[in-house]
């Protein structure tokens, strides 16, 4: 099964595209960043056409998205939900299945510890994944959510 995770973020989006058969791999992960200073809804629609376009190249059977976590301003929380509207949007437009973990759900799947921080959450994607090399946190994240999923379909994981 081709599962895409993604972490959202109005300024950087992590994707990852991990494959369960034969065995667990990493397909491809990135991250999709517009540019900073540009208004709120053109940075939405790259981000949509981004992960659209990662869709249609990638054919995933599913996809999960991070939840949203308590930002430190409503602002910040309100600007992180248009982002995950997008990323919704992208997912239900190709017909995908979408779910949706909290982060803390995610950590724990992982690393045991739901209050884990971000390197050690990457530390796992790495070795889960045998990734020689780091990949940004966003693009780790992403891939936490795919494996978390993966972990639930085949009862590795609680949940």
């Amino acid at each position: 099964m081709i599962i895409l995770g993604v972490d959202p973020g109005s300024h950087a989006t992590g994707f990852g595209v991990i494959d369960t058969e034969p065995v667990l791999r990493m397909i491809t992960g990135g991250v999709i960043r517009p540019g900073p200073k540009l208004p709120l809804p053109e940075r939405l629609l790259a981000i949509f056409e981004g992960l659209d376009l990662v869709i249609r190249d990638q054919g995933p059977s599913a996809m999960v998205v991070e939840d949203l976590f308590n930002a430190k301003n409503a602002r910040s929380s309100l600007v992180l939900g248009h982002a995950r509207g997008v990323l919704l949007l992208a997912g239900a437009r190709a017909g995908l299945p979408v779910h949706e973990y909290a982060p803390r759900e995610i950590k724990q799947a992982l690393t045991g510890n739901g209050a884990a921080a971000k390197e050690q959450v990457r530390f796992m994607v790495m070795r889960l994944l045998g990734l020689k090399d780091e990949p940004p946190l966003d693009q780790s994240d992403a891939l936490a959510a795919a494996l978390a999923y993966a972990g639930r379909r085949r009862g590795v994981f609680p949940g």
